[in-house]
């Protein structure tokens, strides 16, 4: 393990051990709400909920909370809550996309069908949606009942531009702001707003979740091309051979020759595949700088994030939250 990411995992370390007793409670809310009387709704929402990964963000929610000094309980449903949503997504996404390895593991819809995927995904969004309504707060509601319409959103304007290389990098911009950003702002809402706090500390903290979850997304569309299989836990190229348009992908188009573009045209348009075409993808966006122009766009969105926290009292929380934005980035070294 480099240096870079020794220092990335102890950020993340150090994330989880300043909130781990919240954590602990989230999970066993978690474990509790999965649980029905039909016994493969349990079953197949253990098997994501259990796949290995980070919790990033419900942590954001409870580091959002302490950020903010609030000394209840209302921030463990709640984030359990927020894991609910961003579970429920994950099931219907896997099913879109046909995916079959998520974090280095068979996908729920590989190993149960698309039909149970689905189903026990809106069974996950009908829990989130029952917590929200325990917890009592108009706003609480407001906020992830937004987030929740907004991600739907996103993944439908993922689809309309799938195979199509007229997206350009706003649009692009537009897809990941819903499908993945909405949720980090919404989860870094909540705490300030169970805290009571005033409206620029709950904008503050919202502006640092929507730009860290564009740098999440910006870094993950970066690793499909650049990671081994075994860090990134995916197959390497899925969004390539989807047809998937990201911001790599507009770059080298962009910036590419005529017989480059023809390329593009064929391999993502016309999901016309050959053998070595994804090494070719690669090194034409090598040649014209997409990882590089991806990884500076991240930073501009880190800017951003720092930027937000300005405002808050300096302390292991805030600095934690500063950390955590060089540990996303980090991500598409």
């Amino acid at each position: 393990m480099d240096a870079r990411a020794h220092s990335s995992q102890e950020v993340l370390s150090t994330l989880q051990a300043l909130v781990a007793d919240d954590l602990k409670r989230v999970n066993q809310v978690i474990i509790d709400n999965m649980q029905s009387q039909v016994g493969l709704i349990p079953q197949l929402a253990g098997h994501i909920v259990s796949s290995g990964g980070k919790r990033l963000r419900p942590l954001l929610l409870l580091m959002s909370a302490r950020l903010c000094g609030y000394a209840g309980d209302r921030h463990v449903p709640l984030a359990a809550c927020v894991e609910f949503i961003h579970t429920a997504t994950l099931l219907h996404d896997d099913v879109v996309d046909e995916s079959e390895l998520r974090r280095g593991k068979a996908t729920a819809n590989a190993v149960f069908g698309n039909k149970a995927s689905v189903l026990v995904g809106d069974f996950l969004f009908s829990r989130a949606f029952q917590l929200m309504t325990r917890d009592g707060s108009l706003e609480v509601l407001r906020i992830l009942s937004d987030a929740s319409a907004v991600i739907a959103e996103g993944e439908v304007m993922q689809l309309l531009t799938s195979n199509d290389l007229e997206t350009d990098e706003a649009a692009y911009l537009r897809v990941i702001e819903s499908k993945t950003a909405k949720l980090f702002e919404a989860a870094c809402q909540i705490g300030p707003v169970v805290a009571d706090r005033p409206a620029a500390d709950i904008e503050a903290l919202a502006r640092y979740g929507m730009a860290l979850g564009v740098i999440f997304q910006l870094t993950d569309d970066l690793l499909d091309y650049s990671a081994e299989q075994a860090a990134l836990g995916k197959t390497i190229g899925d969004d390539f051979r989807e047809g998937k348009i990201t911001l790599p992908v507009i770059v080298a188009h962009e910036r590419g020759t005529a017989e480059e573009r023809a390329f593009w045209s064929r391999t993502m348009e016309e999901l016309d595949q050959r053998e070595g075409d994804l090494e070719q993808a690669i090194e034409l966006m090598r040649r014209h700088d997409a990882f590089g122009e991806t990884l500076r766009r991240a930073e501009t969105y880190g800017e951003i994030a720092r930027a937000s926290l300005q405002g808050f009292a300096d302390g292991i929380e805030r600095r934690t939250l500063d950390e955590l934005i060089s540990f996303c980035i980090a991500r598409g070294f």
